[in-house]
């Protein structure tokens, strides 16, 4: 596999600041497509999420941004039509591909000519993200030209930071779950003190209320068990606390975590 450059690396470094500043899961994905997007470079990037069963998908990130509007109807449509990454992905296949590595007679496919058209790409790669809640997930990245081996090798030494990627997401949207459900429960009677609480250090406190030790939460999300304990620092600070069980304690009395 060829190596990579001083350069790849920090634009991974980049990709993976731009994941764990952001408090928006529904923003993530859009982060990754645009950084994506400068990392290699492409013509496109698209972030989807397959249940091909049901015949449905979604989009959940692209880039350029001037692409979004033709999506809307694409990913169903490339379910419909068996697009060749799709099985791909199905069989958990985990290794980026070319995607017309996996079709005969790509260029004289309508896939081919439909994105050469509409986004002046020849050649697109696809890089799979298993997970492990039924969907499955992709990044599909298009190039009028080559990937090469560097793409590829770099494709590869990405996904893992992916993967971390959309576990963050998953983690964070089930915290927001949780909480949207002891609301419409009751169990906030009226609005809690937030005690100046970040977004990040309410998730970190709600993985130190589930018993997780530091390093698990920095494996959950992605984060060093060093930066994990100068969030907790922060959370005792700001809720008076001196230990782990006071201030799960304090968070709960306040309404702060279940």
């Amino acid at each position: 596999m060829p190596k990579l450059h001083t350069g790849d690396y920090e634009l991974m470094l980049d990709l993976v600041v731009a994941v764990l500043e952001s408090e928006d899961p529904d923003d993530v994905w859009q982060l990754v497509a645009r950084n994506l997007h400068r990392a290699f470079p492409c013509t496109t990037v698209i972030s989807v999420a397959l249940r091909p069963g049901e015949g449905a998908g979604n989009t959940e990130g692209w880039a350029p941004e001037d692409i979004g509007g033709m999506l809307d109807d694409v990913v169903e449509r490339r379910i419909r039509e068996q697009y060749p990454l799709i099985p791909y992905v199905a069989a958990r296949e985990r290794a980026p591909v070319i995607v017309g590595d996996l079709c005969d007679n790509w260029r004289q496919s309508l896939w081919y000519d439909e994105a050469r058209r509409l986004c002046g790409t020849t050649q697109q790669l696809g890089l799979p993200l298993p997970a492990g809640d039924g969907t499955l997930r992709a990044i599909v990245m298009g190039r009028d030209g080559d990937f090469g081996a560097h793409g590829i090798a770099f494709a590869t030494r990405v996904q893992p930071l992916l993967l971390a990627a959309d576990r963050h997401v998953r983690e964070l949207c089930r915290l927001r779950e949780a909480a949207a459900v002891a609301v419409a429960a009751g169990a906030r009677k009226a609005a809690p003190d937030d005690h100046g609480l970040t977004p990040r250090e309410r998730t970190v406190l709600g993985l130190l209320a589930e018993g997780l030790t530091s390093e698990a939460m920095g494996r959950r999300l992605a984060i060093s068990p060093h930066t994990v304990n100068r969030h907790l620092e922060k959370v005792y600070r700001k809720l008076g606390a001196h230990s782990r069980v006071t201030a799960v304690s304090l968070a709960r009395t306040a309404g702060l975590v279940v």
